[in-house]
């Protein structure tokens, strides 16, 4: 008798993501946040529950493999004074509303990613680090800067974070390990190592562009030009701008330039000039994204999941395709909700989910 070996078929292999806007708690939002956390009852003064203003998206981001937010801000060091704009020092408790409303992952490079220093760098991974949030973009000691892999559904997967600038403040303490900028020739070469330690989806976060501007700058095309022509990356996610910009196929990779803000309180008046009523759209972008069994990878088209955040119901995060169908919706609301929608139909029509 003759042994027969078996051989088993490599498998294709695939995860659902998830992605949103600026995480970016002004100071009007703590205030919502302290009432929230009367309202439910807790009897500590300094408290804040920033949950409800997720709960609406909360089955979205939930519902996904992988849901990835970007926390533009750092956290106070405990024992420390908050502070809002323009150096940010939040509400530690807004890392349980990240993780209530089902984030897996957060990037942490941005322009304010200085504005503590180290203490407040360190005081916001150990915050993410509780509440079981992996991250990137920021650093404890100078390894954690260096590319990492997690494993979803299977698929080594390398996501990296980078901002364009920390708004003039040097390094915290001199240690330019603590965050990452944005350099062409550093990122390729994060690239090269993260398919060195076995990553087989590359995705980026990339803090950068104008603000107010829904239009990519010279500098984002000409970053993701440059990126892209590797071969190596598999998705760009954008943020900075505080508004919407479009979704493009850049050297056959999706590059997502801007999502807007998710979650902040920016003023329309009486800054000079004010801030657009757009500051107040976002949106989750979903896509899912493919390994094949001969190792090359698929990111399918992206969906986007319009979203507003409703400043006189307490800051909550609207759907705003699901909240325009709610036949109970007041006036007021279903009519800035149709502007909103108009906004960002603008912007990002042919990908939206209605």
């Amino acid at each position: 008798m003759t042994a027969t070996a078996t051989v088993t078929a490599p498998l294709e292999l695939s995860f659902t993501l998830a992605v949103s806007g600026d995480t970016l708690p002004h100071s009007r939002l703590w205030q919502g946040a302290k009432r929230n956390a009367i309202a439910s009852g807790d009897k500590n003064r300094d408290a804040y529950d920033f949950r409800p203003m997720f709960a609406l998206v909360k089955p979205i981001l939930s519902s996904v493999d992988l849901a990835i937010c970007h926390l533009e801000t750092p956290v106070a060091p405990a024992g420390e004074k908050l502070s809002t704009f323009p150096f940010f020092g939040v509400p530690v408790e807004i890392t349980d509303a990240l993780a209530y409303a089902g984030y897996d992952r957060c990037s942490t490079a941005s322009n304010h990613a200085m504005d503590r220093g180290a203490r407040g760098i360190d005081a916001t991974l150990n915050a993410l680090d509780r509440v079981r949030i992996s991250h990137t973009g920021m650093a404890r000691i100078p390894d954690e800067i260096n590319p990492k892999l997690i494993l979803v559904n299977g698929i080594s997967i390398a996501h990296m974070s980078y901002t364009f600038s920390y708004n003039g403040l040097p390094a915290a303490n001199g240690e330019t390990w603590r965050s990452a900028l944005i350099n062409t020739d550093r990122i390729l070469r994060d690239v090269r190592q993260a398919r060195k330690l076995g990553a087989q989806v590359v995705m980026l976060s990339m803090h950068w562009g104008n603000e107010r501007e829904s239009t990519p700058s010279s500098y984002q095309t000409q970053i993701a030009d440059a990126i892209t022509k590797s071969g190596e990356v598999d998705l760009i996610i954008g943020s900075h701008a505080h508004v919407l910009q479009p979704i493009k196929i850049v050297n056959g990779t999706w590059v997502i330039y801007g999502l807007g803000n998710f979650l902040s309180d920016m003023p329309t008046a009486p800054k000079d000039p004010p801030w657009p009523a757009s500051t107040q759209d976002g949106a989750i972008v979903t896509t899912k994204i493919t390994v094949t069994t001969d190792d090359k990878v698929l990111v399918a088209k992206p969906v986007v999941t319009p979203t507003w955040v409703d400043r006189v119901a307490g800051w909550q995060i609207r759907s705003v395709v699901s909240d325009l169908k709610n036949k109970e919706l007041n006036a007021a609301t279903r009519s800035e909700l149709q502007i909103s929608l108009k906004r960002t139909t603008s912007v990002l029509g042919e990908y939206i989910r209605y």
